[in-house]
């Protein structure tokens, strides 16, 4: 399954912030949709991989695709409540 093969609803661009920005601004795009609904997160800060997946498995959502193009880490998180 490729990125562009998912329907995404909203993104949120963190590129060029460092910890805890990716973090936040990742929360603020999950709150800001609905659920079933899918979140596109780019982000260059090395820490925002793990970051990112813990508030995942933390807050119950579904990291559908996680990929590390060069810098970039693109993640796909489906809300689930």
């Amino acid at each position: 399954m490729n990125l562009t093969d998912i329907k995404v609803d909203a993104e949120v661009d963190c590129v060029g912030f460092f910890c805890p920005m990716p973090l936040a601004m990742t929360k603020e795009g999950i709150d800001g949709i609905q659920i079933g609904e899918i979140l596109k997160v780019e982000a260059d800060d090395p820490a925002a991989e793990e970051d990112i997946k813990r508030l995942a498995k933390r807050t119950g959502h579904e990291i559908l695709k996680f990929e590390k193009e060069g810098t970039i880490l693109t993640f796909l998180i489906k809300k689930k409540k």
